[in-house]
């Protein structure tokens, strides 16, 4: 009797092992989502902060060294084309003046007396009263007083522009929109002391980064539109991409057209919205990615034995709500979008999706 009960609880043990290695064979699928991958253009862009500036700058300095006496302006004023902005100690000039004018009138003299002991020498040898080396001699002497003379006239040019150069003045209309000098400073010559950006067409500056360029080169079609209010874009366009990048920044300075005026002061932050050429790609969202080895990836389902397998995929752009698939996915594929937290290599699924 006691064999009979022991064989009863061998048979029970064995059909409860049984059951068990049946339920680990067998599990039941996972449950996901899924979207099924479709091809569509996408249109790689940025959106990148810039600046208003004039088209034409110039770097405005004194071509004399010196003190400087006074500066008229200040960053922001508005000045025309000759407007005196600084000026310089111009006591060392002024006599320089003084000395080259008092030898230019010392040369006149010169040329006076020498031109009448020539006109006399000429009559006198008209008449035959003189011999002719006391004419030549009288000629020479002339000669020599008229080329000091055009030496003078030379030399009091030179200090009167000497002098001249203590004015600095505006080469255009325009607004300062820097200043490198203050009253009293010693300055150089052609140490920059004023930026003067000129009255006329206007640029919207952006620096972008190099690698916006992988994919070649920007549409040139922008949207501008300032900081503060978005909705007021405009539409531009590029005008002219830096041949060089900065090698501090890394980035490639782009220059849009205002057309027709700026609408906004120089300096106002702007934004610009820049586009590269459309491109073909598989749009899928975020939840899908997955990782394999440290590269990107997703959980692919194979619709005849209804498991999935994790696929290494080429992502081409990671965008604010998606990202793009250049490779590794083909179009009808079936991706996993929810759930793949949980998959293994092989694991049967069940899904629902679009």
């Amino acid at each position: 009797m006691r064999s009979f009960r022991l064989l009863g609880i061998g048979l029970v043990c064995a059909v409860l092992t049984a059951c068990e290695e049946k339920a680990e064979v067998a599990p039941p699928p996972q449950q996901v989502r899924t979207v099924t991958a479709a091809a569509a253009r996408y249109q790689p862009g940025a959106e990148i902060t810039g600046e208003v500036k004039a088209r034409v700058q110039t770097e405005l300095s004194f071509r004399v060294s010196g003190r400087v006496l006074e500066r008229k302006v200040e960053v922001g004023s508005h000045v025309r084309a000759g407007d005196v902005l600084a000026r310089l100690n111009d006591t060392e000039q002024q006599a320089d003046v003084s000395v080259a004018r008092a030898a230019l009138e010392s040369a006149q003299a010169v040329v006076a007396e020498r031109k009448l002991a020539f006109d006399r020498a000429r009559s006198l040898l008209q008449s035959e009263a003189v011999p002719r080396a006391m004419f030549d001699d009288a000629q020479k002497e002339l000669l020599s007083a008229q080329a000091s003379l055009e030496a003078a006239e030379a030399a009091l040019a030179m200090a009167e522009d000497a002098l001249s150069y203590t004015e600095l003045k505006a080469t255009a209309d325009g607004i300062i929109t820097a200043r490198g000098i203050e009253a009293g400073q010693v300055v150089s010559a052609a140490q920059s002391s004023f930026t003067l950006a000129h009255d006329g067409p206007r640029d919207a500056v952006f620096d972008v980064f190099e690698a916006f360029f992988l994919d070649g080169q920007p549409l040139n079609e922008v949207d501008v539109a300032p900081v503060s209010d978005p909705s007021l874009d405009i539409h531009a366009r590029i005008r002219e991409v830096s041949p060089v990048i900065d090698t501090k920044a890394g980035t490639i300075r782009i220059k849009v057209a205002l057309q027709g005026g700026a609408p906004w002061p120089l300096g106002t932050p702007v934004v610009g919205k820049l586009r590269a050429a459309p491109r073909d790609g598989i749009v899928l969202p975020y939840t899908a990615i997955a990782s394999a080895e440290g590269e990107a990836a997703v959980w692919l389902v194979n619709t005849q034995n209804q498991s999935v397998s994790l696929r290494k995929i080429s992502v081409g752009r990671y965008r604010q709500s998606d990202f793009v698939v250049t490779g590794g996915v083909a179009e009808h594929d079936l991706i996993v979008t929810e759930g793949g937290k949980f998959l293994k290599e092989g694991q049967a699924v069940a899904w629902e999706g679009k």
